[in-house]
């Protein structure tokens, strides 16, 4: 038996073993709700839409897909995020500072390494219900659930989808439901594309995500802007996150992209630990398996890929460029400085002027745009991605 196969089995008969003793002390079950997306049927756009509202639009079934995750918690933890919450690094100099950090860093500063202090409730019986639809399922051996939600009746907009979990209670989950018809979408990166890096890849769990505040990450110039200028240029231009980080992480991504004005969108996250083909989940096989995933569950959308060139983005947009031309209106990659490029696992040659990640972009008959911050990507790209509806 591989190894990677016995510290998977170790690792389930942990969580098993933990809950008992976890009960003992109190702690309950508690379900931890991270943004989905989904598509609306032609009667609820065209209800949303009103008499006057548009015509024509495509036929299919309304879809939704909601994630959460259940763990086991003391009575008194937070509402979601980190078991546990310590005191901000900066005292207050003046009672504006002291409102900003009541509202946004004391339930944000936390150690990092707080966040993985979770029990899973593996195989807890669930029920999701996303408008008049409901589906009954259960939690997975890491206690996550994926759920697809069919033939539900929401409007285009974000709605809330509702989990019920056995002895858990009832907890609401953020739902993108996109609107019908042709229209742009964005799927990011995040390290080293929205948030930046200043260590080695190899250890930015070991520091952005266990060790230092989330307070003091830093966004990357011009990004959030240049989403919103999109999504102001073409009404309806939904946005997902996908990155390799932690699901784990997610509650502090959402306050991070709150305070630096991200727009908001589902984050399509992994889980860490040993799976049944090694010790680690592979990154670009996830990058390449969601990419897949959103093309099929939102067929009429063409998006704009954006990500770095410190590993692997251009390599998987580069692919999905050439199986999928009609699908893909632009790739944009942030360059790194060579520095940056060490930091993040690269090569110390810049790797867009060589190997298979550069040549798989060049070989994708798309628009490639590379910048070093959000400000530049926005000058390169087609002027109709940001000043015309081009995709309604």
């Amino acid at each position: 038996m591989p190894l990677s196969d016995i510290a998977r089995a170790v690792e389930d008969r942990f969580h098993r073993d933990s809950i008992p003793v976890l009960k003992r002390k109190g702690w309950r079950p508690r379900v931890i709700p991270y943004n989905g997306y989904g598509t609306a049927g032609n009667a609820q756009a065209t209800a949303a839409a009103g008499p006057s509202g548009p015509s024509g639009t495509t036929s299919g079934q309304s879809m939704a897909r909601v994630l959460a995750r259940m763990v086991m918690r003391p009575p008194n933890a937070p509402k979601e995020g980190p078991l546990f919450v310590s005191l901000p690094e900066r005292l207050p100099a003046s009672p504006s500072q002291a409102r900003d950090i009541a509202v946004t860093s004391l339930a944000e500063a936390q150690r990092g390494w707080r966040v993985f202090i979770d029990a899973p409730v593996p195989y807890l019986p669930v029920t999701v219900r996303v408008g008049s639809r409901s589906v009954r399922t259960r939690a997975d051996h890491n206690g996550y659930i994926d759920v697809v939600v069919r033939d539900h009746d929401l409007a285009p907009g974000w709605h809330e989808a509702q989990i019920d979990a056995a002895g858990a209670g009832t907890v609401r989950c953020g739902l993108l439901i996109v609107p019908p018809g042709p229209r742009l979408g964005i799927i990011s990166d995040i390290d080293d594309t929205a948030m930046v890096s200043h260590v080695p890849r190899v250890l930015v769990a070991a520091w952005n995500q266990l060790v230092k505040h989330s307070s003091a990450r830093e966004p990357v110039p011009g990004m959030a802007q240049l989403y919103r200028q999109i999504q102001a240029a073409n009404p309806g231009t939904p946005i997902m996150y996908l990155s390799t980080g932690a699901w784990n992480v997610v509650p502090t991504l959402r306050a991070f992209f709150r305070r630096h004005g991200f727009p908001d969108g589902p984050a399509l996250m992994t889980d860490w630990g040993p799976t049944n083909t090694g010790w680690f989940r592979s990154g670009i096989e996830h990058k390449r398996t969601e990419l897949r995933r959103l093309m099929i569950d939102l067929p009429e959308i063409t998006w704009l890929l954006v990500g770095d060139d410190g590993q692997h983005d251009p390599l998987i947009y580069g692919e999905a460029a050439r199986q999928h031309a009609d699908r893909i209106a632009a790739v944009a990659i942030r360059r790194l400085t060579p520095a940056q490029q060490v930091l993040a696992g690269g090569l110390t040659v810049h790797p867009m002027g060589i190997g298979p990640e550069a040549r798989t972009l060049a070989e994708a008959d798309v628009p490639v745009v590379v910048g070093t911050d959000g400000y530049e990507l926005a000058r390169l790209l087609p002027p109709e991605l940001l000043t015309t509806a081009a995709y309604r």
